[in-house]
This record gives C-alpha cells, structure tokens and sequence, in this order.
C-alpha cells in the first residue's frame, strides 16, 4: 500500500513526534533504573534472588525503549475522542495519547493519586480523559477495540480505535475474531502490531507461520501494510492512510511496524534467548537517535534546540517521578472500594 504526499507529516508534526520521542524514552530509561530499587541482593550476600516483589516499584515492567516511532507515528492522527487499547507493554502508547504523566507515573509506584489510585499497576493504565486504557492480557485490548469500534459507528460521531500490540499477539484466538468482525463490519478500527520480533523469549520465526502479520489482513477483507523500517515518518504516513479511510467508513486496516526492543521481556529478564551483542547492535541504530540527525540535517533542528528538548523531557520526567515517589499509598480500605457496584433497590 502506497500513501500520497498528504500523508507526509508537517514540520510541526515531525517535531512533536521527536519531542514525544525523546519524553517516551527519558520516562522509559529512568523508570529502568528506580524499578531495581531494593530488588537486588546486597554485594555481601549475593546468593540471595532478585525479589520482584521488593522496592518502590513491585512486581513487573515491561519497557518500551526502541519502539517510540511506532507509538508517536500513529498517535500524531488521533484526536482526543479516538480511543486506543494497548497491551502489557504501552508506556510509549499512553504518553503519545496524551495520558497525564504525574498520575501515570504514581500509578506505576503503587500510590492513590494514580489513574487507578494505585490499583492496577503499570499493565492496567486508564485515563478516560484521552480515551486510553491497557491490559496485561496478551491480545485484550484487541476486541476491546473493535468493541469501541462498533459504538463509533452507531454514534456516527466520526472517531476511530487503535489496537496496539505485539506480534506475538497475532497468534491469539483473540486477534483472529476480532478482525475478522471489524472487517465484516467495516468497523472504523486501526490495528497497529509491533513486531520485535520476540514474544517474551520466543523468536517470532519459531513461533509465526508467515514472515509478514500483515499478510494476515487478506483473511478479514481489509488492506495490510508493513512499515518495514523503526520510522517514526513512515509510520505516520502508514497510519495516517489507515486513520482517513476508517473516518471514511471504508472499514479497519492492519499495520505491521518493524520495532527494536531495547530491554528484556521484562525487567530483570536475563535474555540469554538473544544472540550475544543483539541489543548494542540495534542501539546503534537507534530510531530516535537516527530521527533527530535526519531533522538536523533537514534543517527542522538544530544541536541547541535538541538538547533543549532533551533536557525538558527529563525535568518533566523527574517532575512526574517525584509526584509519584512523594504521594501516599491507599488506605487499607482501597481494597473494598471499586469493587462492586452499588445499586438501590425500587
């Protein structure tokens, strides 16, 4: 599938995606540093295990360095009643929907004033003020997008719902059903997989009978396209396509992204399933890195202004880790609040 010239993005465009960019993985990288906090065991007793369950971040993290341009490419066509449904994995998703970084970032620590008053943790992130909400179930979010998908079209009111998800995902029941009822439909819906070409420590040519997800579109009567490049511009004009012919209500399309995962599966994951050297072989192709000398060079920015945006990402990442770090935990009480739904009796 080809894009015309209107799907090219304005300079203003180009630099919000950079600068989203960089917020993305300023907030990534530091959040990989504090969740080790207190997990480690102490040098004069290193026999001991990682306790993920110790720190001021508990449990798992599932970073999204290295995938930026999939996230902020595709988020640069949404507006604020479009909906998008992510996975386990959906930091760089929220931050490009716009979800408020103060109560993401104390949602992640566990504390009150987060989006789920520290519920949910960093895999169950809502903020219904931008329309965003994820799912630690691989392929969730996916019918859940369809779902949203459908009451656009009833509302007619114009809006449209992004999945984002892995290519692991793809191989789901979950997947399969919900694009074939988007495409039978023709619901207003854009599926965006990510492939990194790992789920969890599993290689996608292990695991994946065809080369390309997006071949997969074929099944379900809509267009697939395949971003073979970790380009935030080529991203942007792939979804941009998919954005206009879904308001159009020509129906859903799937796009397959090529995305480098710069982290393990999750934080503390060994990854001794990636070849030796794997990851500093892709940092040194790195997307962000690699967008920022094209817009240099293009005369969009300059080493002054891009150090000024990369100081800025990590003032307002510390602000937001600060609010996070200073608030208070729930009461005790939290874990009988929002559990039920209270009804009165006619």
């Amino acid at each position: 599938m080809t894009t015309d010239h209107q799907m090219k993005p304005t300079a203003e465009q180009r630099l919000w995606m950079y600068e989203t960019m960089w917020l993305i993985r300023t907030f990534e990288d530091t959040l990989a540093i504090a969740y080790f906090e207190g997990k480690l065991p102490p040098k004069i007793q290193p026999r001991l295990a990682f306790d993920l369950g110790a720190g001021p971040i508990p449990g798992e993290m599932h970073l999204a360095a290295g995938q930026e341009a999939a996230a902020v490419g595709s988020c640069a066509h949404l507006r604020r009643e479009d909906s998008v449904w992510g996975t386990h994995r959906a930091h760089h998703f929220a931050i490009a929907k716009g979800v408020d970084l103060d109560r993401m970032a104390a949602e992640i620590f566990g504390k009150v004033t987060g989006l789920g008053r520290g519920k949910g943790g960093h895999m169950h992130l809502f903020d219904t003020n931008v329309h965003f909400a994820c799912s630690g179930i691989v392929g969730a979010g996916i019918p859940q997008a369809v779902g949203a998908g459908l009451a656009c079209k009833k509302l007619g009111n114009g809006a449209v719902a992004l999945a984002e998800f892995g290519e692991g995902a793809s191989n789901q029941g979950s997947f399969h059903e919900a694009l074939n009822m988007a495409g039978l439909w023709k619901l207003p819906c854009v599926f965006v997989c990510q492939d990194n070409n790992y789920g969890i420590s599993v290689n996608k040519a292990a695991s994946t009978a065809v080369e390309s997800i997006a071949t997969r579109a074929a099944g379900y009567g809509m267009p697939g396209v395949r971003v073979a490049e970790n380009d935030a511009d080529q991203v942007f004009a792939a979804v941009g396509a998919a954005v206009a012919r879904a308001r159009a209500g020509d129906g859903p399309t799937l796009i397959e992204v090529k995305v480098d995962r710069f982290y393990g599966h999750f934080q503390g994951d060994p990854e001794t399933y990636r070849p030796k050297g794997e990851v500093e072989s892709l940092k040194k192709k790195d997307a962000l890195k690699a967008y920022e000398a094209r817009l240099i060079a293009e005369g969009l920015l300059d080493d002054a202004r891009a150090k000024d945006i990369r100081a800025r990402a990590k003032a307002r990442v510390d602000a937001a880790i600060a609010f996070a770090r200073q608030s208070e935990y729930p009461p005790a009480d939290e874990a009988f609040r929002h559990v039920f739904v209270e009804t009165t009796s006619a």
